[in-house]
C-alpha cells in the first residue's frame, strides 16, 4: 500500500513563497506518476500540477502556471511543489497524489493547509 505524507504547509503573506514536499513509501517511487491537488474553502478538490514518472513532463492548472513548480527526486522518494507569488486565493488544503498512470491517481495524502493572508 502506498503511503503519501505531505509537509511544508503554513501561513504566509501574499506575494510570499512556500515549498510543499511529499514523501512516498510502499512502492518503487519511480513507478508512480505524482501530482498535487487542492481544495479551497467551499470548493471541490481541483488539479494543481502533476509530473510523469521520469519527471520529463509536467502540467499545471492555468491558475498557477508561472508561479508554481512541481519537481521530483526519485532517489529520495519525494515530490515537491514550489509555490511563489502566492495569492489569498491559493489558500487551500493541498493534497499529494500518485498513481501508475499519468493523470489517473488513486493514492492520496492526508493534506497540508496553506493559508495566504492579504
Amino acid at each position: 500500500q502506498v503511503q503519501l505524507v505531505e509537509s511544508g504547509g503554513g501561513l504566509v503573506q501574499a506575494g510570499g513563497s512556500l515549498r510543499l514536499s511529499c514523501e512516498a513509501s510502499g512502492r518503487t517511487f519511480s513507478s508512480l506518476a505524482m501530482g498535487w491537488y487542492r481544495q479551497r474553502p467551499g470548493k471541490q478538490r481541483e488539479f494543481v500540477a502533476d509530473i510523469t514518472r521520469s519527471g520529463a513532463r509536467t502540467d499545471y492548472a492555468d491558475s498557477v502556471k508561472g508561479r508554481f513548480t512541481i519537481s521530483r527526486d526519485n532517489a529520495k522518494n519525494t515530490v515537491n511543489l514550489q509555490m511563489n507569488s502566492l495569492k489569498p486565493e491559493d489558500t487551500a488544503v493541498y493534497y499529494c497524489t500518485g498513481g501508475s498512470d499519468y493523470g489517473q491517481y488513486n493514492y492520496w495524502g492526508q493534506g497540508t493547509q496553506v493559508t495566504v493572508s492579504s
